[in-house]
């Protein structure tokens, strides 16, 4: 577990690439999951991170889940609903207070990133 108690963050990208639509991506909801975020507390449970470009951008609209020890990368997230499913993923861990799965919505969204 981290300092802060919290040993899984989920970290959004919004650097160079992810959510520039100037750039044909989708934009990347940054204000709504902060405020939901808040709202619901879960940062007690899944810290939130609003990160500069974490690369990969040809998956572009990333996010690293960090959970323990391991890492979940998910890339081309295009749709309000692939960032509902990851606050619904959050929510999940929030009540439950363990790790679960991440939702059958994202799932073809992961990626290595030494395979791109």
């Amino acid at each position: 577990m981290k300092e802060d108690g919290v040993s899984t963050s989920m970290h959004v990208c919004d650097g160079c690439c992810c959510g520039r639509v100037e750039k044909g991506h989708n934009e990347v909801p940054v204000d709504k999951l902060k405020q939901i975020w808040k709202d619901k507390s879960l940062n007690n449970h899944v810290k939130l991170v609003i990160s500069n470009c974490l690369g990969h951008c040809s998956m572009h609209n990333v996010t690293l889940i960090k959970i323990d020890n391991s890492r979940k990368w998910i890339g081309k997230l295009s749709k309000q609903e692939h960032y509902d499913a990851l606050v619904e993923w959050a929510c999940d861990i929030s009540k439950k207070n363990e790790k679960t799965e991440i939702p059958n919505t994202l799932v073809p969204h992961l990626f290595l990133p030494s395979e791109i």
